[in-house]
């Protein structure tokens, strides 16, 4: 079972392993070949768009063939585009590449939450929902320290080579792997698609895929805008700006960890919104700070922990809600559960992806637009929640 849930974790770091590794880069490739950041950002946003829409492929797929044969034919994909990624002579080529590392490594997120509800039950799968959110916390405080080594040492070019290296060890860990799904479907991949339609009909899961998907989107701007904030207008090196991220990355860790004790003596009923709450409160705070006098937070602390300290603080108060969250979304399916994880992904994800392209435009102030899109996406979460409770009967 140990090796069951490594893998699976393993798996779930995808998405960091493959952006924030080579987020320190950026400035450096606006400079090396004379792109505007909203180009090179592109290699990020279109990433995410991709990715998306890859993992609406993989879920039926997982649901006809089995888990295993979607996602080795997804780590193939990888593996060539980060060798693709790793000899880019432009960015073009670079965006075109990593649309298609996306494209490969969608399998992973899409599947591995068909993997947890093949293997686990209730509130077994929540414990190791958590436990996951645990270990794979070390993907995003590790992978900008990594890569911003990496940078110092020799060029961006091997994070790439060093993904390609992480994309053939998955493979690897996935061909040993039983098949856990015992009963596959006998619906055609047209009858297996149709599994989407027949969750757009599902209220309850519909509705809370969404409200929790927009809690994520200061997550996400934070993500695309981080390094041009931290390297290009605070001056820090990329280096320095790695340990910044990977502190605030440390509310991924602390989080489920804080989750694990509370839920004990607190219902999920007080937990969840509690949660949102925090969002809502520390995005107003990166508010606060930008607003003019006498509303300016900025006397509490200097900068930069004006944004870094209620960053984190947000940062937490997301993940801290995010594992009982998933486990919910899912509660509410009981068939096309492969459709239904591809979606709950795709959802959080196409939303991020908006997050990354509003922020990537040209603002004055983008730790603002930052805040803002924090205060906007937590009262949509909230707003959710209670409806979700109140009209359509949802049970925690």
């Amino acid at each position: 079972m140990k090796r069951k849930i490594a893998l699976i974790a393993l798996l779930c770091t995808f998405p960091p392993m493959s952006t924030d590794m080579y987020l320190a880069a950026l400035p450096i490739m606006v400079k090396e070949w004379r792109q505007p950041l909203s180009v090179i950002n592109l290699t990020l946003v279109l990433f995410f768009v991709a990715y998306c829409f890859g993992m609406l492929i993989y879920g039926p797929l997982s649901d006809r063939y089995g888990r295993k044969p979607p996602l080795l034919a997804g780590l193939f994909i990888y593996i060539l585009a980060s060798v693709a990624c790793a000899l880019a002579p432009n960015a073009l080529a670079l965006i075109i590449a990593r649309i298609f590392q996306a494209l490969g490594g969608a399998a992973a997120s899409t599947v591995v939450f068909a993997i947890c509800k093949d293997l686990f039950e209730g509130a077994v799968r929540q414990r190791v929902f958590v436990q996951l959110g645990v270990i794979t916390a070390g993907a995003p405080i590790l992978a900008p320290i990594i890569g911003g080594w990496i940078i110092g040492l020799a060029s961006w070019r091997w994070i790439f080579a060093l993904l390609t290296l992480f994309g053939l060890v998955s493979a690897c860990g996935v061909y040993a792997m039983e098949e856990t799904l015992k009963e596959r479907g006998n619906a055609s991949i047209a009858q297996a698609f149709r599994g989407y339609f027949r969750l757009c009909g599902n209220i309850p899961f519909i509705l809370l895929t969404l409200s929790f998907a927009s809690t994520g989107l200061p997550l996400f701007a934070f993500l695309a805008a981080s390094s041009d904030i931290y390297i290009s207008h605070l001056g820090y090196d990329e280096h320095q700006y790695g340990l910044f991220f990977a502190a605030n990355a440390s509310a991924f860790l602390v989080a489920p960890l804080a989750f694990s004790k509370a839920v004990k003596r607190f219902s999920l009923r007080w937990l969840l919104p509690l949660s949102y709450f925090g969002v809502l409160i520390f995005a107003a705070c990166i508010v606060g700070q930008t607003l003019p006098p006498p509303y300016t937070l900025q006397g509490l602390l200097p900068l930069p922990y004006t944004l870094a300290v209620p960053m984190w603080l947000l940062t937490f108060s997301f993940s801290f809600g995010r594992p009982p969250g998933n486990n919910l979304i899912l509660e509410q399916v009981k068939k096309d559960v492969g459709a239904a994880s591809s979606m709950m992904v795709f959802l959080y994800f196409i939303t991020g992806a908006l997050a990354m392209w509003l922020i990537s435009l040209a603002w004055a102030d983008k730790i603002a637009v930052l805040g803002w899109l924090g205060v906007g996406g937590a009262a949509v979460t909230i707003c959710g929640w209670f409806a979700a409770r109140r009209w359509f009967g949802v049970k925690v």
